[in-house]
Parts: structure tokens; C-alpha cells; sequence
């Protein structure tokens, strides 16, 4: 089965879980970056992603070489933005054709994924999600997170 893992990561939680995620399955790795690289720190970070959310902000993403009729499952994964899914992934969704496919989510978050599950399952209706799982603070609890992602991928691959 051929596989992709699709992501957005700010702060490397996302990333880190892809990079793992797709080592077990040997999955294909594609990253979604915005055009905006600039990095923003503390609570100012925390205020600007909030205002990209409540505003519906849509930044601009660089190209990525991505086509999902190439593969049989699609996992994605998304950081978690006041309880939604990052600005940049709802754009790369919504300009990215998916359909038909089997799809396992996952969100990254420092205490609650909200509504982001939901946000995602709506999005990609002519789907089927198999699977989906959040992390919390994902390189913070590195050891517990990489066993997570273990029985996760277990699951993933027997649907």
C-alpha cells in the first residue's frame, strides 16, 4: 500500500511525529510550507495564531509536489490552532484534490485538539478516515509519544 504522510509543523511537534510515522511505514513524507517563514516566539506567537483563526486567515503555501492519486492512504497531520486545525493545512485541503482515499488524521497540541477532528473529517467527506490520534507536546514527551505513534501505526495499517 502506498503511503504518504502530509503535514504542517511550526514548532517541529509535527514533524517530529511525521518523520516517525513515516520511518515505520516508509511512507512517502510531504511537508506544507507557508510562503510567511517568519519565526514568532511566546505569547505573541500564541496571539497571532489565534487571530489567523478567528479571522479565517488563508496564508499562502509554497508549491508542494503532491498528487493523492498516487497513493492508497493518506495520513495527515496538523498542529492545533485555538482548537482547529493550522490556517496552512485548511488551505492546502482546500486546494488540494482528495477523494476516494483512506485517510488516518493526526493533530499535535499543547492540552486539547478541540474541534480539530471534526474540522478534518468534514473537509475530507469523500474520504474514508480509518484512524486519528493526537499528540500532546509531542517532543516534549519524545519517549511517550514514539510509543504512541508505534501502536498507532499498528492500528492504521490492520484497517
Amino acid at each position: 500500500m502506498k503511503t504518504a504522510v502530509v503535514f504542517y509543523s511550526l514548532d517541529g511537534n509535527c514533524a517530529f511525529t511525521a518523520k516517525h510515522i513515516s520511518s515505520l511505514l516508509n511512507a512517502d513524507l510531504v511537508q506544507i510550507h507557508t510562503v510567511d517563514q517568519k519565526k514568532r516566539r511566546g505569547l505573541f506567537k500564541i496571539l497571532w495564531g489565534v487571530w489567523q483563526v478567528m479571522r479565517g486567515k488563508m496564508p499562502a503555501l509554497l508549491p508542494v509536489d503532491f498528487d493523492a492519486t498516487d497513493y492508497d492512504l493518506i495520513i495527515i497531520g496538523t498542529p492545533v490552532w485555538a482548537g482547529s486545525p493550522a490556517p496552512a493545512m485548511k488551505v492546502f485541503l482546500s486546494q488540494t484534490k482528495i477523494e476516494g482515499k483512506k485517510i488516518a488524521l493526526y493533530a499535535c497540541h499543547a492540552g486539547d485538539k478541540g474541534k480539530t477532528m471534526d474540522i478534518l473529517k468534514d473537509t475530507l467527506k469523500d474520504n474514508t478516515v480509518i484512524s486519528e490520534k493526537d499528540f500532546d507536546d509531542a517532543v516534549k514527551h519524545a519517549e511517550k509519544t514514539i510509543a504512541q505513534i508505534e501502536e498507532w501505526v499498528k492500528e492504521v495499517v490492520s484497517c
